[in-house]
């Protein structure tokens, strides 16, 4: 085919849009130079045919047809053909090559054999009106989906050449349910631009390594990369980035952060303009200018300075790996954020990938990843940390990290100052007097128990402390001990159970196919024929056992979601023991799942955001009127708030004083504790509040043996916050009818 033909027709098409005046030129002609180039490297490549001159040497018919001929064998070098030619014996079919079986050598490409086939069975089934209006509704689709990515896709596409000419940012604002400011985000003047040649060859090497390894072989858009995430995310594996290093450039500069299918399309028409306009070392040195790096840390000059103390030049290998693990999601992976142990994981990612690259040796991965990163300590004004570090953390995920830096944004939050301040200092002096029975840590949350909203969040001792203090207790998986066994009674109350039910505890043994189970009770004893009411008001252990036993596993775990328990997500994992706390659960969650029984069922899942205004003054969310889910009926909630406001069905456990019991006021509470004793809590509930405590070691090492649950740990902490919440508020008694 003539390549005059295709260079006129593409020129039409420039001349055409570019009439139209829908398109920039630029872009025009470079979709077009695209397709031409594309045309080339198509007729290029192999041709796959059968030559057309059939070259097998079959043997010559007999006069005669006789016994003789039929009876001689005849050679496999004879049916060979003459000459061997590299497509014979093949054909393509849809984009695979693949091994023709039987039948006589075709003459002709298959691509267009096929097609023929085609236009002969439609000639043949297809009269001829039909065959026009079908050729008018495809060129009448063709033409509509022209016109809609004129319009709606490529219409005022930014320019790449105003990479260099971008926006001042602006700063957003956090503030309390007062409207009292707790927290300034913003960029500022932290920016410092660097040229690629003064970056270490480590950064380079690591950042091209996790973000886009074919950097320097695509042209803007890898869509082995995009094909590869699709199937990674078709099969439920991790999820896989398909964007480019020039993509994510685009969509940090140029674009929004909206996951909708036009701005992908504009992303990667956007990423192939850019390829033209600049090099690949050009685009690189503007990503490392305009990547965000976490806070006021956008460009990788301001990140060496702000986690490290240093120039991006003197970077080694470890930090760097560090580094370019953080654009991908800078608040997940900040080590001043709500998991920093995700920072070290992200680490270790990077140096692996480095290494399947050839970039390093695997023993300087390993060495990189065994130094440790000494990070500078945050000093920015700040107020209740851990609950900012959480909430700019959901608002990343909605918004993409730039609108939330820099996007001028007014975030209404539900947290209350006063009550935060006076949960940190409990948690703060009592875990100090902890310090004897080997507990380092403690984490408290307040929540409104007709709302869900997060009055306090303290989720270490100090969050400023080298040691525990930014890691955030309340939203990491911790086994819950004996807090979780309302839930287990929850679904026995949907079957029919009541608190009068009998159930022995008595010594036994459960098997099944994978385990063989022998709970026993905290205090070492049992206790024989118990009610419900009591073996839940003092915890016992083996009838919560028996109790899973008989509802089953997988309707308990079906409870636990809809009170918000987010991690019970595969229950072939769990056995009996998950009445005892098997399963890790996230303190918020947990809180999500007693708040429910406070409103007789009415869920309403702990949130941290009441209102979100963008620059503009336009309200991107309000949760202020949330009307909450029914996931329990109010009977159900009714029973568990029965029994866990009853200290007399605690007491054989307890004791009648405990520090479960608040003077003068109606409150549910329910206590937790390990086997192991490495997580101790305390939850409890008023018709106003949700109060819950936890006390162990980020680490996970066991406290001393000592520590008694209801009595040490998390019940003096709970007892103290909620005592200080109901100073001066009469008695509520918890609405039923709700």
């Amino acid at each position: 085919m003539s390549k005059k033909p295709i260079v006129l027709a593409l020129l039409v098409l420039v001349w055409l849009l570019t009439r139209l005046g829908q398109l920039p030129i630029k872009l025009v002609y470079y979709l077009a130079l695209f397709l031409y180039t594309t045309y080339l490297k198509i007729i290029s490549l192999p041709k796959f045919f059968i030559p057309k001159k059939s070259s097998f040497n079959y043997p010559k018919k007999p006069a005669k047809l006789n016994t003789i001929y039929f009876n001689q064998p005849i050679s496999k070098e004879e049916l060979k053909p003459k000459t061997h030619h590299p497509s014979l014996g093949w054909r393509l079919t849809l984009g695979l090559i693949r091994k023709k079986k039987r039948g006589r050598p075709r003459t002709q490409p298959y691509i267009s054999y096929a097609g023929k086939k085609v236009k002969r069975y439609s000639n043949r089934f297809l009269p001829s009106p039909l065959r026009v209006g079908l050729a008018l509704i495809f060129i009448t689709g063709v033409l509509f989906a022209y016109s809609y990515f004129l319009i709606n896709i490529a219409h005022n596409l930014p320019s790449p050449e105003r990479l260099n000419d971008l926006a001042e940012p602006l700063t957003s604002n956090f503030y309390d349910r007062h409207g009292n400011l707790i927290y300034r985000l913003y960029e500022g003047r932290n920016r410092s631009l660097v040229k690629l040649n003064d970056l270490p060859d480590s950064l380079k090497k690591a950042t091209i390594a996790i973000e886009d390894k074919h950097f320097y072989e695509h042209p803007g858009v890898d869509f082995f990369a995009i094909m590869r995430a699709v199937i990674s995310d078709a099969q439920q594996r991790e999820v896989q980035g398909g964007s480019t290093i020039t993509q994510q450039l685009i969509k940090n500069t140029l674009l929004t952060p909206e996951r909708t299918f036009d701005r992908k399309i504009k992303e990667v028409l956007l990423a192939y303009w850019t390829e033209r306009l600049f090099n690949k070392d050009q685009i690189l040195q503007m990503y490392f200018n305009e990547a965000p790096y976490g806070g006021t840390a956008w460009g990788i000059e301001a990140a060496s300075e702000t986690y490290f103390n240093k120039k991006a030049h003197d970077l080694d290998l470890a930090e760097s790996a560090f580094l370019a693990g953080l654009p991908a999601s800078p608040t997940e992976y900040s080590p001043f954020g709500a998991h920093p142990e995700l920072a070290k994981q992200r680490q270790r990612q990077v140096l692996d990938r480095m290494t399947e690259d050839n970039y390093i040796s695997k023993s300087q991965a390993d060495l990189a990843f065994s130094e440790d990163l000494n990070f500078n300590s945050p000093n920015t004004f700040i107020k209740a940390p851990h609950f900012v570090m959480y909430i700019r953390s959901i608002l990343a995920q909605k918004y993409g990290e730039k609108v939330v830096s820099q996007g001028g944004l007014q975030v209404y939050t539900t947290i209350d100052l006063d009550a935060q301040a006076m949960a940190e200092k409990v948690v703060s002096e009592e875990v100090e007097k902890l310090a004897p029975l080997r507990v380092s840590n403690g984490a408290a949350m307040i929540t409104d128990s007709k709302s869900g909203e997060i009055l306090a969040m303290v989720g270490s001792k100090d969050y400023f402390d080298k040691d525990v203090g930014n890691f955030n207790v309340t939203l990491a998986p911790r086994q819950p001990g004996s807090s979780i066994k309302p839930i287990t009674y929850a679904t026995g109350f949907k079957q029919g159970y009541s608190p009068g039910t009998i159930l022995l505890d008595t010594p036994t043994v459960f098997k099944n196919e994978w385990e063989t189970y022998a709970p026993v009770n905290y205090d070492g004893k049992f206790h024989g024929p118990v009610t419900i009411r009591t073996a839940l008001g003092s915890s016992f252990n083996v009838p919560a056992v028996k109790m899973l036993a008989l509802v089953g596993v997988p309707n308990m775990i079906a409870t636990a979601k809809d009170l918000g328990i987010t991690t019970f997500t595969d229950p072939n994992r769990y056995g009996l023991s998950l009445t005892l706390g098997g399963g890790e659960v996230r303190l918020i969650d947990m809180m999500s799942a007693y708040g429910t029984f406070s409103q007789m069922g009415m869920k309403h899942t702990a949130q941290g955001v009441l209102k979100v205004v963008d620059s503009a003054g336009q309200v991107l969310e309000d949760n202020q009127n949330d009307p909450g889910e029914r996931v329990l009926s109010p009977g159900v909630a009714y029973l568990i708030t029965n029994i866990l406001t009853d200290n007399a069905a605690r007491s054989l456990a307890f004791g009648p004083n405990s520090l479960l019991l608040i003077p003068g006021h109606t409150v549910a509470v329910k206590t937790g504790t390990t086997d192991n004793k490495r997580d101790n809590w305390t939850f409890g509930y008023t018709p106003e509040y949700v109060v819950g405590v936890w006390v162990g070691n980020n680490n996970n090492e066991p406290m001393d043996p000592q520590l008694t649950s209801g009595i040490t740990g998390a019940a003096p902490i709970w007892n103290k916050i909620m005592t200080n919440l109901l100073l001066d508020k009469p008695d509520l008694a918890f609405d039923y009818f709700h």
